[in-house]
């Protein structure tokens, strides 16, 4: 068992380096496997490949597929991806409800990037009530002050 984890972890660091370094369609032949499997890591980077053709041609459905699961495991970066397609319509269709769905998510677990995204959601009001006290919070957290 441990040599099938040894191996496991040189693959997945192996091929999150090739996708680093822009070798991408090497990065898809290690990645695509530890995908299937299920690691989050992999599969975020797997839905970046396939949303953007790098490496591979482009894969609308697989990107989403990807995106979804590794998000869905708690990827942090993954679930502002996913908030991103849903809020661009991206590989799904627009919804800014799940958006900010996926974009919390992120945010909650310290993401300043999504913290700043659902500030501007709140002070907009797509996808929720528009709240200035919610946005300001969150403007605060992603560490813009004097909000």
């Amino acid at each position: 068992m441990n040599n099938e984890l040894t191996e496991f972890d040189m693959a997945l660091g192996s091929g999150i380096a090739a996708f680093e370094s822009r070798q991408f369609s090497i990065a898809a032949g290690l990645l695509s496997p530890l995908a299937e499997a299920g690691n989050p890591q992999a599969q975020y980077r797997m839905a970046i490949m396939a949303q953007n053709g790098l490496g591979m041609h482009e894969n609308h459905p697989l990107a989403f597929r990807y995106m979804q699961a590794a998000a869905g495991a708690g990827l942090d970066i993954a679930q502002h991806g996913l908030g991103f397609m849903y809020l661009e319509g991206e590989c799904t269709e627009k919804d800014a409800v799940q958006a900010v769905r996926w974009f919390t998510k992120a945010a909650e677990q310290g993401l300043a990037g999504s913290q700043t995204t659902l500030a501007k959601m709140y002070e907009e009001g797509r996808g929720v009530e528009k709240d200035q006290t919610m946005a300001d919070k969150w403007y605060r957290m992603a560490g813009f002050e004097g909000r």
